[in-house]
């Protein structure tokens, strides 16, 4: 008889313990690489070992290296925590252990996939119609995105780059702003096509794209992609994509929209009106692990056009089984071929929180990111950004004092957030974006940061 139940309950007890601790946890990992492999390295095991052993023992070395991103006092990187109903569906996703690539492997899968694709298109307002992939993050999503875009563009030139490759082909440009996410310019090396074929677009003060310098850049003829952006990872800005949309389809270009956090502004009545007009783009890039709260890996492409995106991702052999009734197969959505079945905890999220608790995610998420940039500012810090979402962006005096009070903060455990570099500057990044997070997370942080501020003036 195989013991499930020793390994499950130490892991059920431990992630349980874990949870219930995040509020009061010091948001930062508390162990160095040394004492992790101190913990968790020697020999190669000669023998089996005890399954339940084997989780404790994981659990205890890792404890101290965790970085606890899923308290409501983590502000790093836009990264968001997990709802119950998400994380519990994550965990019966790894018991199942279904291969989503084929309707044929896993026909729930599949079925669950398409449903959920179907409410994604109808939370964002997107066209009818259009296709979904579910990978692992905004990088891949962009990535296949621009592979469709790619494609498309090629076609209409009359070169088929999926037959062909690019050797010869016609030069593909790529416009996009020049505060652009660098998962474009790398999604655009994966493609072969090289960050030289970029057009940087000038862009205002808050990162946003200025239409007059795209439609002087934009050409006449030869196949174009602009890439638009709709929550730039410093400041929030939205890109105006109606806009963009009416210029790049005048001159026939594909417009992609890289919206990894932004887009969720959609399902926001009162903030919706940031994305007006991305339901006129040709593809969308986004995460589910970030503003929905779905636990890791978990990312969304869509595109207008479900034809070029078939065309640029679709694989067939001998011995796959496609099924007669032309059910969904997610491998002619996404560039995996075996893969984790996402779709199962982006599922239970939407049905656990509807509309009306995304879109309160959404509000709540801005208004404590208002609340946290007006407390600093309130006492002196400068705010660099307009916040219209989730990001604040702020500067301590000059770059020396900005990174000093950044690498206090982190360490001191209250909450944790980022450095970054905006317009040549030093500054701290405080993404709003988990679930949880309510006033008191931000009262009790930016009082944090003031003090390790004021510290570090001192020191």
């Amino acid at each position: 008889m195989v013991d499930w139940d020793g390994p499950l309950t130490e892991a059920f007890e431990r992630a349980t313990t874990y949870l219930a601790g995040l509020p009061e946890r010091p948001v930062g990992p508390r162990a160095t690489a040394a004492e992790l492999r101190q913990a968790l390295g020697g020999e190669l095991p000669t023998g089996p070992g005890e399954p339940r052993d084997v989780i404790a023992h994981l659990a205890k070395g890792v404890e101290d290296g965790l970085l606890p991103s899923g308290s409501g006092r983590f502000f790093g990187f836009v990264f968001g925590g997990a709802t119950p109903a998400s994380l519990a569906a994550d965990w019966l996703t790894t018991t199942w252990d279904q291969n989503a690539g084929l309707y044929a492997a896993s026909p729930a899968a599949a079925v669950v996939e398409e449903v959920t694709a179907d409410w994604l298109v109808e939370l964002f307002g997107l066209p009818r119609g259009t296709s979904v992939g579910f990978v692992t993050g905004a990088q891949m999503a962009n990535f296949t995105a621009l592979a469709a875009a790619r494609h498309e563009v090629l076609r209409r030139a009359g070169w088929d780059v999926e037959r062909d490759g690019l050797i010869g082909a016609p030069p593909i440009r790529v416009l996009a702003g020049a505060e652009r996410h660098d998962t474009i310019d790398r999604a655009l090396r994966f493609l072969g096509l090289g960050t030289n074929c970029i057009v940087p677009i000038a862009v205002d003060d808050q990162g946003r794209l200025e239409p007059e310098a795209l439609a002087e850049a934009l050409s006449d003829d030869g196949p174009q992609i602009v890439c638009a952006q709709v929550g730039n990872v410093n400041t929030g800005a939205f890109d105006p994509v109606e806009t963009i949309c009416d210029l790049a389809h005048e001159k026939g270009a594909w417009v992609h929209v890289d919206g990894a956090f932004g887009i969720w502004a959609a399902v926001s009545p009162t903030l919706k009106s940031l994305v007006d007009g991305i339901d006129r783009a040709d593809s969308w890039a986004t995460d589910a692990h970030k503003t929905l709260n779905v636990p890791y890996d978990s990312g969304l492409v869509f595109c207008a056009h479900p034809e070029p995106h078939r065309a640029a991702m679709s694989i067939r052999a001998a011995y796959l089984i496609q099924d007669e009734n032309g059910e969904r197969d997610s491998l002619d959505y996404n560039p995996e071929f075996s893969r984790r079945a996402r779709g199962f905890a982006v599922y239970a999220a939407i049905r656990a929180l509807g509309r009306s608790g995304i879109a309160e995610i959404v509000d709540r998420c801005h208004a404590m990111a208002r609340r946290f940039a007006d407390t600093l500012a309130a006492d002196g810090v400068a705010v660099l950004n307009d916040v219209v979402l989730n990001q604040a962006l702020v500067r301590f005096g000059d770059d020396e004092l900005t990174r000093r009070v950044v690498r206090a903060v982190q360490d001191e455990g209250t909450c944790w957030m980022s450095g970054t570099t905006w317009q040549g500057k030093a500054a701290m990044r405080i993404s709003v974006s988990n679930w949880t997070t309510d006033e008191s997370d931000i009262d009790r942080s930016a009082a944090a940061v003031l003090r390790c501020r004021d510290q570090a003036q001192r020191a």
